[in-house]
């Protein structure tokens, strides 16, 4: 696997031309009671980790740890920049990485959408080769419910409270939408829940991220094959 991390400019500026820059967008932000804030930040990374391992012409960035999650202000340990900065922050980061044949952004948070979908769409009529993938999951389950709670189970298990695993809002995301955009998390669900962790288990995590990986290769291939394969 390539990463910046572990490569000088020297280096960088010789594969730079042929390779896509993956870069993890995530967020910090309250999950529940029982996960920790940097649940998107680390399925992200995870994520873009693993199309960096299973493809030669990746390289991985480090992850952007904060997004926009205004709806959960209220829970103590949300950190949020809101959505303008994170559509200025990351515009910036796909102008200044001009030297990749393109950027591939790994979005681990709903929230960032909006934002991410604009600064591509910038970049994009600037003529830069840029795109964004995020995971998409139940309804009725998008937050640090059991999809989630899987998924960190199979990432990073001791981060995950199993003592205090409660269930939260599960009604289906579109029915409660106003109110979020509106007023935030905290007069929907008061543990900071959408969905129930209670029968979260890693089996169910792994299967998750085996999904969520294929179908992320899938987009990283196409978008190589446009901006790549063909030059």
């Amino acid at each position: 696997m390539r990463a910046l991390s572990d490569l000088t400019w020297p280096e960088v500026a010789e594969l730079a031309a042929r390779s896509v820059l993956v870069v993890p967008i995530g967020s910090t932000e309250q999950h529940g009671p029982h996960l920790p804030g940097t649940v998107d930040t680390e399925v992200a990374a995870c994520l873009a980790e693993r199309v960096a391992a299973a493809r030669p012409w990746a390289v991985l960035a480090p992850a952007v740890p904060y997004g926009s999650s205004g709806e959960h202000a209220g829970f103590p340990g949300t950190l949020s920049i809101g959505r303008h900065v994170v559509e200025a922050l990351v515009l910036e980061l796909v102008r200044s990485a001009e030297v990749f044949a393109g950027v591939l952004l790994v979005s681990g948070h709903g929230g960032n959408a909006v934002p991410l979908s604009r600064a591509v769409a910038a970049a994009v009529a600037e003529g830069r080769a840029a795109a964004v993938w995020s995971p998409t999951g139940p309804p009725r389950d998008s937050h640090a419910g059991h999809t989630e709670t899987s998924v960190m189970l199979a990432v990073r298990p001791e981060a995950v409270r199993l003592d205090r695993l409660e269930r939260g809002d599960t009604r289906p995301l579109p029915e409660i939408m106003g109110v979020l955009r509106e007023r935030g998390l905290r007069p929907v669900t008061a543990n900071g829940v959408l969905g129930d962790p209670r029968m979260a288990s890693a089996e169910a995590g792994h299967r998750v991220l085996t999904r969520w990986t294929a179908d992320l290769l899938a987009e990283a291939d196409r978008f190589h094959q446009v901006h790549i394969g063909r030059s």
